[in-house]
Formats: C-alpha cells, structure tokens, sequence
C-alpha cells in the first residue's frame, strides 16, 4: 500500500489510544468541504447545481481549523468543489499542518501552477489529483478538453518540487478492467506515492445516474482489475482490507462517522455522500445521528455504497483488531 511509514504509526498510535479508552466510534480522515464551487462539471458530482448565493460561500480559516480540532481526526482530506478556488486555502493548508494533521488536499488540477507558491513540501502535506480516466476519456467525464494533459503536468511539475501526490480514481459504469489497468499503469509511471480509487456512488444530486455502478458491477470489476494487478507494481493509498472488501473478498459495515464531513452548512448527517441534514458541532453529530439506521440492507440509499468514506475506517479497524483474520473470497471473515 502507497503510505508512508510515518503516517502509518501515527494513525496506529492514534488508533490503540481510541481503543484503549474504549472509543469505538471515532474519526479517522475529517473530509472538509471550504466551498462547492468548482470550474468543472463532473458527470458524478452535484455541487455545482447549488444556487449562486450558496456557490459563493466558504468557510474562514478559522471555521476550518475549529472543525479539524474538534473532531480530532488525524488525516484532513479537503474536497470541494475545487479548493484551490478558495483565496485562503494556502493559509488553511498551512495551520493544519502546523497541527501536525496529515492533509489531502484534492484537485483537478487546473489552478495547481498558478497557486503552487503558497505551499511548502511536508510529510504532512499531499496533493490528491483526480484522474478518472486517459486521456479524452478523463476529458469527457470531466466536461472540459484538455484536463487530462494538464492534470498529468501538474503532477509532474509537484513532484519535481518534491511535494507529495496521490491520484484520486473513480470507476464509472463502462470502465472495464483493461481500461483501469492502463491508468494505472500510467499513474504509477509518475511515480506517484499512491492511488486512491472508487466505485462511483449514486447520490441523488448527481446528474447522471446511469453512470453509477452496483455493488455486483463494482465487486466484479474491482476483483478482475486487482487480478490483473498482481503482475503489476500497482500503490494504493488504501489498507489492504479496503481493496479486497472492493474486491468482494470481504465484507464490512460502513462506519460513516470514521469519515465525517464539516462544510459550510455545518457538519453534514451522516456522511459525505448522503445528506440527512446538517448540525453546529461535532458532539452534536455524534450523540444525536442514529448511526444504526445506516448501511447496506439498513437504508435503500446505502445498497450500492462501496466508498472509503464508509468503508474503509471498518477495514482499518477490522486489521487493528484482527490482524491474522483470513479471507476466503466469498466475503466471508475468518
């Protein structure tokens, strides 16, 4: 897997404190959302349908460090819309690094050159570039031409100047294994430190549902492209568990409140993907969301889910506490 040591044994450490309290329910990546606007329009994202009163609004530098200290998390992955919109962002960046939290900062990619000088290299810092798709496949789903070669300079351009980068993949419905493993072979071409990847997830903003895949679609495709990747010096910046459960090797609850999200309505119920309204603090959404009422076979919403925003901190936890639990490729946990 494509994370470095450091970060691993912070978040171990992190872990077995939570453990050691008997905390069961705690945050392991805030997703910060600073602002919906973005300059492109995705065919699996509805930020951009907001209103222009509500595009036009972000969260200050303080709101964002408030939110990151409150929940605690150790990993700050901030999406958007795009946040290098955002005019403090560099700021932002900047005071939670400080704080020593490991940041994620994802981007298409567009303004990456133009706003680089407001950010210094650290282990704590990682330029998340998202990458659907080669070429004008990546362009199409993105809605603008030319955003693939761009992204890929940029990429170029951050690692040269020794920043760390991930790329960020969702699968739609039509990516096939073959074409996944040519990305990823290209991805890992760069040098990349690791790969974050999906199954696009259906939410109700988005414009396009026919895009989306089911849970069947996804496990089968995530289990031939990992196949093909045996062969292959392919890094992932997820725990191993994640990438099988994607697989279908196992199966987990989602434990949406390992990833909860803070953006500019306040922190969002329950989760990224899902909006069952809003509340003013991070207390609040863990003592007042009905967290059980969440999930595969629990919410309808919830059947096709297989996003690491609901899945992976069950992963993580599953091999804290269970390093030697086997596999046996039915889903089923041993």
């Amino acid at each position: 897997m494509g994370i470095p040591a450091m970060q691993k044994m912070r978040l171990g450490a992190y872990i077995a404190r939570q453990l050691l309290t008997g905390n069961r329910r705690f945050p392991l990546v805030l997703m910060l959302e600073p602002l919906f606007r973005c300059n492109l329009r995705c065919v699996g994202c509805g930020k951009v349908d907001y209103p222009a009163e509500i595009l036009a609004r972000q969260l200050s530098v303080e709101e964002c460090i408030q939110a990151a200290e409150e929940c605690g998390a150790p990993v700050v992955s901030i999406p958007g819309g795009e946040p290098l919109l955002h005019p403090d962002i560099g700021r932002i960046v900047a005071e939670l690094v400080a704080r020593k939290k490991f940041v994620y900062l994802c981007t298409n990619a567009l303004l990456v050159e133009r706003r680089l000088f407001e950010f210094t290299p650290s282990p704590y810092l990682t330029f998340n570039i998202h990458i659907d798709a080669l070429g004008k496949d990546h362009n199409a789903l993105v809605g603008q031409e030319g955003v693939f070669d761009r992204a890929a300079t940029a990429i170029t351009v951050l690692l040269e100047k020794n920043f760390r980068v991930n790329t960020n993949t969702t699968l739609y419905a039509g990516a096939t294994a073959q074409s996944a493993a040519r990305l990823f072979d290209f991805l890992s071409s760069l040098n990349i430190e690791g790969m974050t990847v999906s199954a696009a997830f259906g939410y109700a903003s988005a414009e396009d549902d026919a895009q989306f895949l089911s849970r069947e679609e996804a496990r089968a495709l995530f289990a031939e492209i990992l196949a093909m990747g045996r062969t292959r010096r392919w890094r992932f910046n997820h725990s191993r568990r994640y990438i099988e459960f994607l697989a279908g090797d196992r199966d987990y609850p989602c434990s949406p409140w390992g990833s909860p999200t803070r953006n500019i309505f306040g922190w969002q119920r329950p989760c990224y993907l899902l909006d069952d309204g809003y509340v003013s603090s991070w207390k609040e959404l863990m003592e007042t969301t009905r967290w059980d009422a969440y999930g595969a076979g629990l919410d309808s919403r919830c059947t096709d889910c297989m996003v690491h925003c609901g899945y992976e901190a069950s992963a993580v936890l599953d091999t804290v506490l269970h390093p030697f639990r086997r596999r046996d490729g039915s889903g089923n946990l041993h």
